[in-house]
């Protein structure tokens, strides 16, 4: 599996994982929100399994960029606060660090 899909379906299992136990704690949800909230975490971490590293440090360090950036999708697209300049300029940054992390010559 590529990493241009890893990463991004990892973020959005981690993402739908934390926000179930958000929407059971803070939203005052039904705990049945925690059956796929569990099922997406579990997912999310077997995807991360599928970067080829020799280093888990590695894979999890390049996967934070990707996160960041997708927790400001999710914020824009479901929580309908739209993203500043700050938060793009910050999101670029971060993926410019995956990036460096990821395809640098070793």
């Amino acid at each position: 599996m590529k990493l241009v899909w890893i990463y991004p379906l990892a973020a959005a299992c981690e993402i739908l994982g934390c926000f179930a136990f958000w929407a059971w704690l803070k939203l005052d949800r039904s705990p049945i929100w925690l059956i796929p909230g569990i099922a997406a975490l579990i997912g999310f971490a077997w995807l991360l399994t599928l970067v080829p590293s020799a280093a888990a440090g590695r894979a999890f360090a390049a996967y934070g960029g990707v996160y960041i950036v997708a927790s400001l999708v999710w914020m824009a697209l479901v929580e309908r606060v739209r993203p500043d300049v700050w938060d793009i300029t910050g999101g670029l940054v971060c993926l410019a660090g995956a990036a460096i992390i990821l395809f640098s010559p070793r």
